[in-house]
């Protein structure tokens, strides 16, 4: 039976987006498969996914084997940053499309920003998708703030979101800001820190307060936020109905001040190809 909580939607630009989604990464094949068909199960209807997590076909199957129509599904993919010349990236949507057995994606992020690389042609082969219908919306993933004005304000390019890691430990202001200034979604991935939100000691104690999880606390902190979506990666059936039963829990303004106070600069994902995040941004 699907769970019975409305998930809030996000309709900024556009977008049909469920605050909360299920994040992928890691998971390949079967348990990945199986992980989003239960999801579909208990009411989740936002699926992230990339082509680098090689596991598109994996999620592909679940949605042609799930009861639920595709386009009541909120589905992302996102090209590679080694594949950012026009062709390439073509392709690279052509072989997600193939994946994920359908005909369009409702939010095609470019995943990385590539160190050396045509801005410009890769963003206006970014927005000929969506001209063309391969894909609803547009985003970037990874940009820091000086990168994604210039992508919407000297490109033109009509975004409707971006992808970041956010999360208690990890302030984005700058981006939110940004984002909420131009209508856009900011998804937050990476949104328990790795579990690092478990070990927190005001974190805990938020949560005794409430008889909840830490980590259904920390969630709840970025789902009470405008404009922002968190895509917490859950493969058993206990941790996508804790994650959705983080819905139902009320925040007071000492919890937020309590969370306001902790460090913000506890990033968990900066790859060796990450570019040079913006200070304004914590």
């Amino acid at each position: 039976m699907p769970h019975t909580l409305d998930c809030p939607v996000l309709t900024h630009s556009g977008l049909h987006m469920p605050k909360l989604g299920l994040g992928t990464w890691p998971m390949l094949d079967l348990e990945c498969t199986r992980a989003v068909e239960q999801a579909l199960e208990l009411g989740y209807r936002h699926i992230d996914t990339a082509q680098a997590y090689h596991n598109e076909e994996a999620v592909g199957l679940a949605l042609a084997n799930s009861a639920v129509p595709r386009e009541q599904i909120h589905v992302t993919t996102k090209v590679w940053w080694d594949q950012l010349q026009p062709d390439a990236m073509r392709h690279s949507l052509e072989r997600s499309l193939k994946a994920l057995r359908s005909d369009y994606v409702d939010l095609f992020h470019i995943h990385w920003p590539a160190s050396d690389w045509e801005l410009e042609r890769s963003i206006d082969t970014l927005v000929s998708f969506k001209e063309q219908g391969w894909v609803k919306h547009i985003g970037v993933a990874n940009f820091p703030l000086a990168l994604l004005r210039r992508v919407v304000e000297e490109l033109g390019a009509p975004l409707s979101a971006i992808q970041v890691e956010y999360h208690v430990l990890l302030g984005q202001r700058g981006l939110l800001d940004y984002a909420r200034e131009r209508d856009m979604v900011l998804t937050a991935y990476t949104p328990l820190a790795r579990n690092k939100v478990s070990e927190v000691a005001e974190i805990q104690q938020i949560a005794a307060k409430h008889g909840v999880l830490p980590t259904q606390v920390a969630l709840k902190w970025l789902l009470d936020q405008d404009n922002v979506a968190a895509i917490p990666k859950a493969s058993s059936r206990a941790n996508q109905l804790a994650n959705l039963d983080s819905l139902k829990i009320r925040l007071d303004d000492a919890d937020r001040a309590l969370i306001a106070a902790l460090p913000k600069d506890q990033r968990q994902v900066s790859p060796d190809f990450a570019p040079v995040w913006d200070a304004c941004d914590h």
